[in-house]
């Protein structure tokens, strides 16, 4: 798509030990803000669809395909873009994004209809350790198209939560995307079944009623979202969260923290994909793990960095014992 953050990032390393990289930290330590900022927009629980076949009008997909992992659909970002004015968009960020050239617009549009390079690499990541989720409880948090997510589901998760900043984004984008990959999985055969039902219609239900038993979604910004779901009985406490691209702003690092702390089970990880930093709002590695180690609650641990072109990481965060 024609979206871009417009940040310029330079080459850095990471430089967790020593001090080789002391000066490029210096240039982040700057003091971070520890209040939680005000809730920007209500979370809700979006339904499903009563029709989800009408979602794929304008539908073309396109095949991720990443090592050995299993083929993940996704509506092509181009053809999104050109039906963009066709899409029901209560928010009007599609027309925003388009008009304004941006794929973020603080508090209005935080990303999500673009798919960024760390996502990526977070997936040659669970790749490279043959990473399964079988009975697992999964937050794609941040989720935007909803890859890390669907690769969950396609992986044995048993429940996969996917949340954004915005509702378009959800229901636009996450949920057809998780809605066809459940289609491609369906194991009907193609004869039509005892009530006469045309395959399509068939299939279609059974995808969705593998996301109604599996799946939910949610927009909303995370201090609203974390409300919404301690409401629910029993309060969900998630085995993995992933999140990718998320860390751009530190003014929303405390919203971020308080979600993981609230949500990651004892055991659980959470797996964070992102730009070492993120010019002109001011995120990155280097300030996140900052924050994250004055709060003193989780080890952070590198798993991968990917030096071609932007300096990239891939890390987790587990409770400390």
């Amino acid at each position: 798509m024609a979206f871009s953050f417009n940040f310029d990032i330079p080459l850095q390393t990471e430089g967790t030990n020593g001090d080789e990289h002391k000066d490029d930290k210096a240039q982040y330590a700057d003091p971070i803000c520890t209040e939680t900022v005000p809730k920007m927009k209500d979370a809700i629980e979006h339904g499903h669809s009563a029709d989800p076949l009408s979602q794929l009008d304008n539908w073309v997909p396109e095949t991720i395909t990443i090592g050995t992992l299993p083929p993940l659909l996704c509506l092509n970002e181009s053809v999104f873009e050109k039906t963009a004015p066709e899409r029901e968009d209560s928010e009007e960020i599609l027309a925003k994004t388009l008009t304004q050239n941006s794929d973020l617009i603080s508090g209005i549009y935080e990303g999500g209809l673009k798919i960024w390079e760390c996502t990526y690499d977070l997936l040659e990541y669970i790749d490279d350790k043959q990473e399964t989720f079988f009975g697992k409880s999964v937050l794609d948090l941040g989720c935007g198209a909803g890859l890390l997510g669907i690769l969950a589901l396609k992986r044995g998760a048993t429940k996969v939560d996917f949340q954004d900043y915005n509702s378009t984004v959800i229901e636009q984008l996450t949920y057809p995307n998780a809605f066809l990959n459940c289609e491609e999985e369906s194991d009907d055969d193609e004869t039509g079944g005892e009530n006469g039902s045309p395959p399509s219609k068939r299939k279609a239900l059974n995808s969705q009623k593998l996301l109604l038993d599996h799946c939910g979604f949610f927009s909303g910004d995370w201090n609203s979202f974390l409300t919404l779901v301690q409401k629910k009985n029993p309060k969900p406490k998630y085995d993995i969260i992933f999140t990718s691209e998320t860390i751009y702003n530190t003014d929303y690092y405390p919203s971020l923290h308080n979600v993981f702390c609230s949500l990651l089970a004892e055991n659980g990880i959470v797996y964070l994909a992102t730009k070492s930093h993120y010019f002109g709002v001011g995120g990155g590695l280097y300030r996140f793990q900052k924050f994250v180690e004055q709060n003193n609650v989780f080890q952070v641990k590198c798993l991968k960095d990917v030096d071609q072109g932007l300096k990239r990481h891939v890390v987790s965060l587990s409770f400390k014992k």
